[in-house]
């Protein structure tokens, strides 16, 4: 349901953008990163702590409540129960206005370094791959570290909260170390 009012809107908004373009848009958009930041713009974390103050302790429920996935995960619950209780077209217009920060976002800053390096590779007809070099934190809060390796080469390195958001600064640093079309 998500996804199809984000395109909708996408297909709507942007008649002149290539078919990629709207499909890199909608994927960042509807991300469980993008799902996290509405989620706390629309307060569901301290939801969650006020009424399941009985359920856990209130440190467990904080921390929670900060949770990535957990945000994520309460915004599609709340989206899908608001989907079964009231249908998509009634909906829809308060789903895309709830997302219109991350569609302005994904459409004028965010950067998919990932899929910017495989193009960028592809036309010099070579690859990258990513390998996890270490996994740091208990299981609710891990830091990643990845490497992006072209030819056998490591050629960048990235932190993050994710496995994907640490190969996106490895990308982005491997991407700053490319040679250019002037240098070619």
């Amino acid at each position: 349901m998500l996804e199809l009012a984000i395109a909708r809107e996408l297909y709507d908004r942007y008649p002149d953008f290539a078919e990629g373009q709207l499909a890199k848009i909608r994927s960042h958009v509807v991300s469980r990163a993008s799902c996290a930041v509405v989620a706390r713009e629309l307060g569901l974390g301290e939801r969650m702590v006020e009424r399941a103050a009985e359920a856990a302790p209130p440190e467990e429920l904080e921390r929670l409540a900060r949770n990535r996935n957990v945000l994520a995960a309460l915004l599609e619950a709340a989206l899908g129960a608001l989907f079964h209780e009231y249908g998509f077209e009634r909906i829809e217009d308060a789903v895309v206005g709830g997302f219109a920060g991350r569609i302005e976002y994904a459409v004028t800053t965010y950067v998919d370094h990932k899929t910017e390096l495989q193009e960028a590779l592809a036309r010099l007809g070579r690859s990258v791959s990513y390998s996890v070099l270490d996994v740091d934190g208990p299981p609710h809060d891990r830091t990643f570290t990845c490497a992006a390796v072209i030819d056998g080469e490591e050629v960048g390195v990235g932190k993050g909260p994710s496995k994907k958001a640490a190969e996106q600064e490895a990308a982005r640093e491997a991407l700053a170390k490319l040679p250019t079309a002037n240098d070619l």
